[in-house]
Order: structure tokens, then C-alpha cells, then sequence
């Protein structure tokens, strides 16, 4: 059987959303950057194609990306409608296959394998152009669509969708089967996924740049310049060999939200006012993939930027807002007892996971404390949180209003200032 698998990749998805969000600011903005605001100390996420073309690129800080580009406009990340605008794309590419995997929040890999029947013996493209246009009629964003026979074929035939790669192929691009050498021979080896920098440098001593390269030579050789796994490992990727399966809802080992401030935090008020939002969302992340959580981790970070830990490991899981954030608060008592520092950062993980139950009530003790990284306290005493029912219902009930009328349908506590941005993880997806 031929695989039939495709990767879907909202384009400029955070410059596309913030447009939405804002459409007489950063909608008319052609030089736009979404990160944080100007003098913050936040990083790119996006930038729009136009901003790129200065050189500003993820990850980058907003200072030197304002260097590269002083006339851009600057603006935070909208978390929560981005959140929103990925469930919307997700709900339409699942109408075409139920095998779909979140990559990301803004990628998607959908198995296609045996649809053809179901398509009328379409060819692939056309499927693909069709799934474009749905998603684009229905929530309005675009999508680049690479396919192929497996997952790395269909990731780098996206890459190659894109509009600032190829603004006539109309956001779509597919390796047909059989032809997955020849499509791999036009990229270059820094364009194969895990193959980092320091991992470029060692392959170009080899005088291996290019997957060119790479093809002409056979295992034994690569074995010998390389060592058995790792000439393996390039040997099939070089060709275009990489495993194919796509799992719908591949478990997360640790759900995280953490937020860097555009100022020091000093009263312990705010610090917490914070870390309840964080842990409130982390909790609904968390309840949106039918877990519950054993072990809840807190992260602070100073002005000193050195990063300190506290984490607990529960005898029962937890779900519930009012758990994770009455553990969390507990948690971040315990690290201020010690470090008095203005807070640069702040952040909650939940990990530990099972599947989320109903239990009459459940009253949670701390277990012996998980391992503590470099700055963790690990005491137990003092610690203790307690789920029943009522705080679950309540907490599900949120989530439904949520997601019918969007994440600020409800709010919990004192307004929030606004900050560089929080950032949320599934790790991994």
C-alpha cells in the first residue's frame, strides 16, 4: 500500500492572526512583527514575509529585530485567539480524514492512506488543493499543503509550498511516489529535519553539503566517516526513507505555560496573580486532551536570570482549576521563601499524566517529592490540595463556554496587565 500523507501549514499563522485581532493596527501593518512591543524584552515568533526580507527571523529579540527593520510594526502574541483560530483549522482538516496530528499549533499532518475510493480516484493534488480551499472558505487563513509518501517528504514539500518559496505553485506541492530521490537531490542537507547546526558543520567537513552529496556514496562508506547509526540514519533520509505512520492524538508528556515580563515583578501579589492565569490555562490544555495531572511544577526565574524549580508529585491525579492552582501557589511560596528576587519569569508544567476520571471526591497528599533540578526545593511540608466534583464541573463547564464563545467568553480574577506574551507547549505533540 502507498502511503498517502500530507502536512498542512498555516502561513505567517501568528502575523495572520494578530491582522485578524487588529485589523485597523497590525491588519494595515506590511511590516509586521509578533513577539512583544518595542523596548520589551520579548523574541520574534512571526514575522510577516515582507519583515523577513530584512533578515528578522523567530526567535529572534525584538531589539535587534528592530534594528533590521526600524519601520516594522511590533505587537504581542494573541495566545488565546490563536488558540482559537487552530481549533477552527483543525475541525475542517478533520472532515476529510479522521487521522489527523497536530505537529503544532499551526501544523498538521493528515493520513490520506485508502482514501482514494472515497475521492473518487482524484489525484492527490487535487485532494489537497480541495482540503486548501475548505479550510480557507471556512475559517479564513492559509494553508501550504506538502505530500508524499511519509512525513518528512511531506514537511519538506510544504516548505517548498510556501509563498515566499514559490508564489505560483498556488500553496500546494506534492512528491509523487517513486520520485522521492530526485525531489530529495534539489534540497540541501540543513533542509532534512535533525540535522542541526553543530551537525552541519561536522558533514561539511566530509565535504557533505548537499543531499547531492550524500547519494552517491553507500553505507559502508558513510559508516566509516560517521559511525553505523548515523550513516544509516542519513543513508535513507537521503533518499527520502522516514517512517510514515500519523497518530491522531499522540500523548503529551508535559503540558507547560510560562510567561516573561516586560518588567520585574516585585510584589508577590502579582506574582501570583500571574501564576493563577498560567496554571488556569495549562489546567484547560491539559482537560482539552482528557487528562489529569499527578505532578505540578513551578518555574520562576529572577532578575539574576537564574532559574529555580519547585515541583510536587500527587498521590491522585488533579484537573481541576482550583487543584492546579491552589498546588501551584503552594509551589511558589515555597521558592520565595528562599529567592526574594524581583520575578523576570514566571511558569507552570503539569506532567505525570492519566486519563481523566470522575471520582465522588478525591483528597490529595503529596507523594515523597519528585527530583529536583538545580534551585528546586523538594519539602514536602505544607502542600497539600483537594479536588471534588464540584471543582471539576466547574472547571468543564468554563471549558464549554470557552470554547463555544472564545477564551475571553470568561475571566477569573483581577484584569492582567499586558505583557511580551505567554507561551504555551505540548510536549510532545
Amino acid at each position: 500500500m502507498v502511503h498517502r500523507i500530507l502536512l498542512a501549514d498555516a502561513d505567517a499563522f501568528f502575523v495572520a492572526v494578530a491582522r485578524r485581532v487588529d485589523p485597523d493596527g497590525a491588519g494595515r501593518a506590511t511590516l509586521l512583527i509578533v513577539g512583544g512591543r518595542p523596548g520589551s524584552r520579548g523574541v520574534v515568533c512571526s514575522a510577516s514575509y515582507e519583515t523577513r526580507a530584512f533578515g528578522v527571523r523567530s526567535a529572534m529579540p525584538i531589539s535587534r529585530a528592530l534594528r533590521l527593520c526600524p519601520n516594522a510594526m511590533c505587537v504581542p502574541v494573541p495566545r488565546n485567539e490563536c488558540a482559537n483560530a487552530s481549533r477552527a483549522i483543525r475541525t475542517v482538516l478533520q472532515q476529510f480524514t479522521p487521522v489527523v496530528e497536530g505537529a503544532s499549533i499551526d501544523e498538521w499532518y493528515l493520513d490520506l492512506t485508502g482514501t482514494e475510493a472515497l475521492y473518487k480516484q482524484m489525484p492527490f493534488e487535487h485532494t489537497a488543493r480541495v482540503i486548501r480551499t475548505a479550510v480557507l472558505e471556512q475559517t479564513g487563513y492559509a494553508l501550504s499543503i506538502g505530500g508524499g509518501t511519509n512525513r518528512m517528504i511531506a514537511k519538506l514539500a510544504a516548505e517548498r509550498a510556501k509563498p515566499s518559496k514559490a508564489p505560483n505553485a498556488g500553496g500546494v506541492h506534492i512528491v509523487a511516489p517513486g520520485t522521492e530521490r530526485t525531489f530529495m537531490a534539489t534540497l540541501a542537507l540543513a533542509d532534512i529535519p535533525g540535522i542541526g547546526p553543530k551537525a552541519q558543520e561536522n558533514l561539511a567537513k566530509l565535504g557533505l553539503v548537499q543531499v547531492s552529496d550524500v547519494l552517491p556514496h553507500d553505507v559502508q562508506t558513510l559508516t566509516r566517516w560517521l559511525g553505523g547509526c548515523t550513516a544509516e540514519w542519513l543513508y535513507a533520509r537521503a533518499r527520502g526513507e522516514a517512517r510514515s505512520a500519523v497518530a491522531p492524538r499522540t500523548p503529551a508528556r508535559q503540558m507547560s505555560r510560562e510567561e516573561t515580563f516586560d518588567r520585574d515583578l516585585v510584589k508577590q501579589t502579582e506574582i501570583e496573580d500571574e501564576l493563577r492565569h498560567l496554571a488556569r490555562r495549562a489546567a484547560a490544555d491539559m482537560r482539552g486532551d482528557g487528562l489529569s495531572a499527578r505532578t505540578v511544577t513551578v518555574k520562576l526565574k529572577g532578575n539574576d536570570f537564574v532559574s529555580h524549580t519547585a515541583g510536587k508529585t500527587l498521590t491522585e491525579p488533579v484537573e481541576s482549576d482550583r487543584a492546579v492552582v491552589d498546588t501551584a501557589l503552594a509551589l511558589l511560596g515555597q521558592l520565595r521563601a528562599t529567592h526574594k528576587q524581583p520575578a523576570r519569569l514566571v511558569g507552570v508544567s503539569l506532567s505525570n499524566f492519566r486519563a481523566s476520571r470522575d471520582a465522588e471526591q478525591l483528597g490529595m497528599a503529596f507523594e515523597a517529592p519528585a527530583t529536583a533540578s538545580r534551585g528546586t526545593r523538594s519539602e514536602s511540608e505544607g502542600v497539600r490540595a483537594v479536588e471534588e466534583t464540584r471543582d471539576r464541573d466547574l472547571s468543564r463547564a468554563v471549558d464549554r463556554v470557552r470554547e463555544r464563545f472564545g477564551d475571553d467568553a470568561i475571566r477569573s480574577g483581577k484584569p492582567r496587565r499586558r505583557l511580551i506574551g505567554e507561551k504555551g507547549a505540548k510536549k510532545p505533540r
